[in-house]
């Protein structure tokens, strides 16, 4: 990707541009963005694609303004997509035909492709659109923070999202607020902590405002909190995951015997506390790696916080995050 930095050398955001007047090519930018598909033309010689955005590399979001300049389709494949692309016309329109039916949208109602479907995205050549990419691991990891549990199935949103009425145009707002500040406020953005809590507050607003197979545990949620002891808990794992860490003595610190301690942790957090420890190491090391690109070393990293069988390492990384630590320091390098 063609990025230009804003922030220095410890940035969590950066700027992209990009501009294509071939088929391939921009089919392959956006590739990299939200995952494989094809792109046709029916005058493949007047595009003009253009995606001009910002990438938060805390969780690989992308967020910005896209075009093709022609009328283009987007035939996507069930399971190709690795983000969830949510998109809102602000001039012209696009449609969605999926086995349910076909859906339009315009400014008054933006779509949300799922990487779970078959699905083919109809674009009108003077369509300029907003569009958001959010990972899968990203989307599946602030979920499963709201639940405070693992989850097993993937998250489905409805597909058409408003921007008239609800938490949906709150949202919406909220993306457009972000555009025009990140276009004007570099330096504001690259702070890690700002850009970090930003990025999570824009994943956490979408999960939390659109209806989705989740919406109804996520209500119920509000109403049933967990004891105390078991945050503190928490807390005590996070703060000294980088060292060894004794569940004995966790529990004796937050005043239950280690075999409460893992009863109640499967109980509301549906993990144990040796699974949570394991989970809060691989993400810290993916976060180092995506800061780090390829100035970090893999092993070094792995080992900071307490992986010293590196197979298994990479296996169980490959397993949560869907992709091994080389790619992960390859996608922050071409970042």
């Amino acid at each position: 990707m063609n990025l230009q930095t804003h922030a220095g050398t410890d940035v969590e955001f950066q700027d992209i541009h990009a501009v294509r007047h071939d088929l391939q090519s921009a089919q392959a930018w956006m590739a990299s963005i939200c995952g494989p598909h094809e792109l046709k033309a029916s005058c493949p010689q007047r595009l003009h694609f253009q995606h001009a955005g910002n990438l938060l590399k805390s969780m690989s979001t992308v967020i910005g303004y896209i075009e093709y300049g022609t009328d283009v389709t987007i035939d996507i494949d069930a399971s190709a997509l690795n983000s969830y692309s949510i998109s809102l016309p602000i001039s012209g329109q696009q449609e969605l035909r999926k086995q349910n039916g076909l859906l339009m949208s315009d400014s008054d109602c933006g779509l949300i492709l799922s990487p779970y479907d078959r699905q083919e995205l109809s674009i009108a050549g003077d369509c300029r659109k907003i569009q958001v990419a959010i990972k899968c691991a990203a989307m599946r990891q602030v979920l499963e923070e709201l639940l405070q549990r693992t989850t097993r199935e993937p998250i489905v949103f409805e597909t058409r999202i408003s921007t008239r009425q609800g938490a949906p145009a709150a949202w919406w707002r909220l993306v457009k607020y972000l555009l025009v500040e990140m276009a004007q406020a570099h330096n504001f953005f690259g702070h890690v902590p700002i850009a970090r809590d930003i990025e999570k507050a824009l994943v956490k607003g979408l999960i939390l405002s659109q209806p989705n197979n989740y919406s109804s545990e996520l209500v119920g949620l509000s109403q049933v909190r967990c004891p105390e002891y078991l945050l503190k808990a928490k807390r005590l794992i996070q703060e000294h995951a980088g060292d060894e860490v004794d569940l004995d003595a966790v529990g004796r610190a937050v005043g239950v015997s280690r075999f409460k301690l893992h009863d109640d942790f499967k109980r509301y957090f549906d993990i144990t506390p040796t699974v949570y420890l394991k989970r809060f190491r691989l993400e810290a090391v993916r976060q180092a790696l995506l800061e780090g690109g390829h100035n970090e070393n893999i092993t070094a990293v792995a080992m900071r916080w307490g992986f010293n069988h590196l197979g298994r390492f990479s296996s169980d990384y490959k397993k949560l995050f869907l992709e091994v630590p080389s790619k992960t320091v390859e996608r922050s390098r071409k970042h």
